[in-house]
């Protein structure tokens, strides 16, 4: 009986360290671009101990969901401190597709808005005081991806951008020596919303503008590739292809490492 002693306590000891393995909290913030009130995600371990390199999601075009709070935390459990962004403002989400193109092309054919947006919440997570200066990076799903890559344009000071099925073109093309940061574009091969002069025309853009870029096309998949919630009907030109969701995360895990 006296040997069983020790091997409860290992055991009651190894289950008490797996509980604190990973502690992912999270939290529901405002916070301002101008006069706008945004609501946006935050997501870390709480038993990482120190600061962290921090990752901002920027949400497809309903605006912020769980589908981008589920992202968050998925980023936590790797040990970044990750905040879905807010575009839109606080309270604002669309209800159908109809509302969500009018709420994303509100910001499309302002881009400078669209960047100030984004930049504001970049601004916001790098004063958190868990997570490292200088040590950001932002990733953005369709809307979101179209976004993250103004950004870059913009020459924000971010370590990188990952664009997931995001629009490619823009208004205002970078210049040479505007994109300060590493860019990571994971596109559907068969992306009827982003087709393949779209694609030539960024990688044009991006080299002309001397950017660190990269850009990896999966074969089979549409727009909306790593949405769980888009169907499986390619046909219709957005659905979910598990192969390429979990392919472009690997991806952009390999991108987020070399970052930091």
């Amino acid at each position: 009986m006296m040997n069983k002693i020790p091997i409860l306590a290992g055991i009651v000891g190894l289950l008490a360290n797996l509980t604190v393995q990973a502690e992912i909290r999270t939290e529901t913030v405002e916070y301002h671009q101008g006069d706008a009130v945004l609501e946006g995600y935050l997501a870390w371990d709480d038993s990482i101990e120190g600061k962290r390199p921090a990752v901002v999601i920027v949400h497809q075009w309903k605006g912020l969901t769980d589908y981008e709070k589920k992202r968050a935390r998925m980023l936590a459990e790797l040990g970044y401190v990750a905040f879905a962004a807010d575009i839109y403002g606080k309270g604002v989400r669309a209800a159908d597709a109809q509302e969500a193109g009018k709420l994303a092309g509100r910001y499309k054919q302002d881009l400078p808005l669209l960047r100030a947006r984004v930049q504001a919440a970049v601004d916001f997570i790098e004063k958190n005081p868990l997570v490292q200066t200088g040590q950001v990076a932002a990733i953005g799903y369709c809307f979101g991806g179209t976004t993250v890559l103004e950004l870059a344009r913009s020459g924000a000071d971010v370590k990188g951008v990952v664009s997931f099925h995001g629009g490619l073109g823009t208004a205002l093309p970078a210049g040479k020596g505007e994109v300060k940061c590493k860019v990571l574009v994971l596109h559907g091969a068969d992306d009827p919303y982003a087709p393949a002069a779209e694609v030539s025309a960024l990688e044009e853009e991006l080299r002309k503008a001397g950017a660190d870029w990269q850009l990896i096309l999966y074969g089979g998949a549409v727009h909306s590739f790593t949405d769980w919630n888009a169907g499986s009907d390619n046909s219709r030109g957005a659905a979910y292809n598990e192969r390429a969701d979990k392919r472009s995360w690997a991806a952009m895990q390999q991108f987020l490492d070399e970052l930091f």
